[in-house]
């Protein structure tokens, strides 16, 4: 049976479990989990949810764009956020690398902090500019999206955290903690991607069949019949022309 891990990854640490450079990586956090691999990435100075899984095409299915699973972001920004900012998000942002897809933005109250652990380092904040806090629900997985759109309404960010992949949620788990879920066949989290692969597997084969049908119809209705027709209608002009002589 699948199986997920669900982490919240510590700030300044590699979704990943080695670093020739002797960084912080995944390791630390799960020593004893061979054969797991990161469902996607979390940049190396953001924290919170990361999943990890034993199983090839469950990993397919968290991570391909095609699935769309809503990632929930919980980012602190520099400045006082406008409704109008938070418009832009919604709409789409231009980026360096295309337009973004509309996301959905909604301003958080000053106390989130307080459901949040705090982060080691803490964020370097500067007097005389207030900060406040969004949170944002992307489907697309560009490099550092978030910061990027952020940045693209005025707003840079100063600490990201991602709250939810999908149906997951980071609620529970302290920087560096984990726990384990089973997936059993046809968990309706990840019905829409179950529902993909079979049609796929079940069109291929019939669908060449078809093709080859389809392609035998057209000989014989080119040659105006099959190739024993053919034969008998040669055979029948052959007596005729003998008879006749």
């Amino acid at each position: 049976m699948p199986c997920i891990i669900l982490l919240n990854k510590p700030f300044n640490t590699l979704s990943q479990f080695t670093d020739a450079s002797g960084r912080d990586t995944l390791k630390l956090c799960l020593p004893d989990n061979p054969g797991f691999h990161a469902a996607g990435r979390l940049d190396y100075d953001s924290e919170g949810l990361l999943l990890l899984t034993d199983n090839g095409p469950l990993q397919h299915q968290i991570t391909h764009p095609k699935f769309k699973l809503e990632k929930t972001y919980y980012a602190q920004i520099e400045g006082s956020i406008s409704e109008q900012a938070l418009q832009q998000l919604r709409s789409g942002v231009e980026l360096n690398d295309g337009m973004t897809l509309p996301a959905k933005a909604r301003r958080l109250s000053d106390n989130v902090e307080q459901i949040l652990w705090q982060r080691t380092p803490p964020i370097r904040q500067r007097k005389n500019i207030p900060t406040s806090w969004i949170e944002l629900k992307i489907s697309e997985g560009r490099n550092r999206q978030v910061r990027r759109m952020t940045a693209a309404v005025g707003h840079p960010t100063l600490r990201l955290v991602r709250m939810a992949i999908g149906p997951w949620r980071v609620d529970g788990l302290q920087p560096g903690e984990h726990r384990h879920e089973q997936i059993e066949s046809g968990d309706k989290r990840l019905a829409p991607a179950t529902s993909l692969a079979k049609k796929s597997s079940n069109t291929a084969t019939p669908s060449h069949g078809r093709r080859k049908i389809a392609g035998t119809e057209k000989r014989q209705h080119r040659g105006g019949g099959s190739r024993e027709n053919h034969k008998s209608q040669s055979h029948k002009q052959k007596l005729g022309r003998r008879t006749t002589s």
